[in-house]
């Protein structure tokens, strides 16, 4: 009986996939171009193919919302390459449902292999099985860090202090014992005032309000820009203008 021939090991050809959030969570992530040198450095010493290279700046806590992701995912389904390679495993995936479908596809055995600086997942169960733990170890970072946030502005709002940037109209208190307070603006309130007023008695809209603002006075915000149309009717809108603090 002849000897059962040993199955020929897959090439692997690898996109490189390189990811940022703009969010504040991520400022000590590495920045994408610093992503994509280290690993064509670590593809160089271990002659790895990479075939081509996609960089995304989007956050991973949402199913379904990267572009370059769903790019990816596309493209190993249709055989462009079998590995991704990228700086760790949460640059793929902060949620359940992008994790699921990069497993779907090692399961239907179109992707062989994940490579990270530090580890190797490849098509077996034992490597998958590890993946999905780290992949819910970062989906779980985000749900605490997104629920120490809220509870931390709730006492914040408990406590009656501002819990971010003041609105317009008001300024943040610099003194460290006075933190989160806001006081009046000296330069600018008198005007939130003066628009409030002619909406209520001269029954200004928005847009009279905003013109008034931008082509009669030449308001401009703290950060030195005009305001905005959109910003008018936000600011008419805000309880804190007309007395409750939500």
């Amino acid at each position: 009986m002849a000897d059962k021939q040993e199955a020929i090991p897959v090439k692997v050809r690898y996109c490189l996939y390189a990811r940022k959030s703009s969010e504040s969570e991520e400022r000590q992530v590495l920045s994408i171009d610093s992503q994509i040198k280290e690993m064509l450095q670590l593809a160089e010493r271990e002659g790895l193919e990479i075939v081509t290279m996609k960089r995304e700046s989007h956050s991973a806590k949402e199913t379904g919302q990267r572009p370059v992701f769903n790019e990816i995912v596309e493209e190993v389904i249709d055989g462009k390459y079998n590995g991704i390679l990228t700086w760790a495993p949460d640059r793929i995936s902060r949620n359940a449902g992008d994790l699921g479908r990069i497993v779907d596809l090692m399961d239907a055995g179109k992707l062989q292999m994940i490579r990270t600086f530090g580890q190797t997942f490849g098509n077996n169960p034992n490597e998958k099985f590890l993946l999905m733990i780290l992949g819910s170890q970062a989906k779980l970072e985000n749900d605490n860090r997104g629920i120490n946030v809220k509870r931390g502005l709730r006492t914040r709002v408990e406590m009656g202090l501002w819990p971010g940037m003041a609105p317009l109209g008001y300024l943040n208190q610099k003194l460290m014992d006075k933190k989160c307070r806001i006081v009046v603006d000296p330069e600018r309130a008198p005007i939130v005032t003066q628009m409030f007023e002619k909406v209520a008695y001269e029954q200004w809209s928005g847009r009279k309000v905003y013109n008034w603002l931008r082509f009669d006075l030449n308001f401009h915000t703290r950060g030195n820009r005009p305001l905005t149309l959109s910003g008018v009717y936000r600011m008419l809108q805000m309880p804190i203008y007309y007395g409750p603090f939500e």
